[in-house]
């Protein structure tokens, strides 16, 4: 009898252990080497402030969420393979703020085949909005609202003189759709359309091209390192023409690889700016980030409002959630408020938010709205 009850106190004892160290396993598979490094660590860092601060008291119901990361190199087939393992081997009950349009497109057959939700890809590809991916759900608004917010300033500033630079993947061919759109709408006729490779873009013909069809604005859609090669390319050609890029680009990693190039260079936002204190989740974020002692950027705003929804939906979902009852939280998240922001979802609309704004990075490399 004696030993019985030894053995139930070492149970309960085990019992308990298990229950405090009781963790959620989010999965994450981004380019942390490679040509989004930059922008990949900022937004990593601004998820890291909330998910931290989230299990620093505690986490959800007793559970701590443990983000798993692999670094995919910002290839496309390692991103698959990498999801797969976080699947497979890691057995994680969420896929969680990704990067890239033609790496969430092979990730997708995953996300059907084991049921996983994918959650803040950061990517505002229309085809993750369009039509509504069961296992898709968005944060950040989408790249085709962006160009319509870009072509349709331009436009009201009286500049119709417009070139387009893209990459010749899925993410420029849906910026592309955007922006013929956006022209049509605007009746503007771009000076020039020119297609870059992904992997190594051929500055040598695109800026003689860009020259002389001698545009007053260059949109170029790209990875980071391509568009700030390109500017000081078309810089060291001896082009003034200006440049504006979308928020793939929105990070102080950005502004240092331009360098003396950076200034007057213009970036599309998918967030307030990070010092715009009217907003409660740049105030909270702001906090977050002084206690950390790190200076909060546009990308580590998207990683932190990315935090946000996942931890809402796992507080739904209640204890010891599965992917299945995750989806069904998020499904369910009605006007969750991030802080002067709102975001919806239901079994037909995982969009997210629609928030589009213009910044320049000025003279002391910092974004100005």
């Amino acid at each position: 009898m004696y030993f019985l009850k030894k053995l139930g106190v070492i149970v309960v004892l085990m019992l308990s252990l298990d229950h405090a160290w009781a963790q959620i396993r989010i999965g994450q598979t981004v380019g942390l080497t490679g040509p989004v490094s930059g922008t990949v660590k900022e937004a990593l860092s601004g998820a890291k402030l909330y998910i931290d601060a989230i299990n620093s008291k505690g986490g959800i119901s007793g559970e701590r969420i443990d983000l798993i990361t692999l670094d995919d190199q910002f290839d496309v087939k390692q991103a698959a393979e990498n999801a797969r393992i976080l699947i497979e081997e890691k057995k994680v009950i969420a896929l969680f703020l990704n990067r890239g349009t033609p790496h969430t497109e092979a990730i997708m057959p995953l996300l059907a085949k084991y049921g996983i939700p994918l959650i803040a890809p950061s990517t505002g590809a229309t085809l993750l909005h369009k039509p509504v991916n069961r296992y898709i759900f968005n944060v950040r608004s989408s790249y085709q609202r962006e160009v319509e917010k870009i072509i349709d300033h331009l436009n009201t500033v009286k500049t119709d003189r417009i070139a387009l630079v893209h990459v010749d993947d899925s993410f420029g061919a849906d910026a592309l759709a955007g922006a013929d759109a956006a022209f049509a709408k605007n009746k503007i006729k771009p000076v020039a359309v020119l297609k870059a490779d992904r992997s190594k873009p051929d500055f040598a013909s695109i800026v003689p091209a860009l020259i002389k069809a001698n545009p007053q604005t260059i949109l170029w859609v790209a990875s980071g390192t391509a568009v700030s090669e390109g500017i000081k390319a078309l810089r060291a050609a001896g082009s003034t023409s200006a440049v504006v890029t979308l928020s793939n680009n929105a990070s102080e990693g950005f502004i240092k690889s331009l360098g003396a190039q950076g200034e007057g260079v213009i970036v599309t936002q998918v967030f307030p700016a990070e010092r715009a204190i009217n907003y409660a989740m740049v105030r909270e974020a702001q906090g977050l980030a002084k206690v950390t002692n790190q200076n909060l950027s546009p990308a580590m705003l998207e990683g932190f409002a990315a935090a946000k929804v996942l931890v809402e939906g796992l507080r739904r979902a209640g204890r010891n959630p599965t992917s299945d009852r995750l989806t069904m939280a998020l499904n369910s998240m009605s006007r969750y408020d991030l802080g002067g922001l709102v975001v919806s979802y239901s079994v037909t609309d995982h969009t997210g938010l629609d928030f589009a704004d213009l910044s320049i990075i000025g003279r002391d490399g910092k974004f100005r709205r």
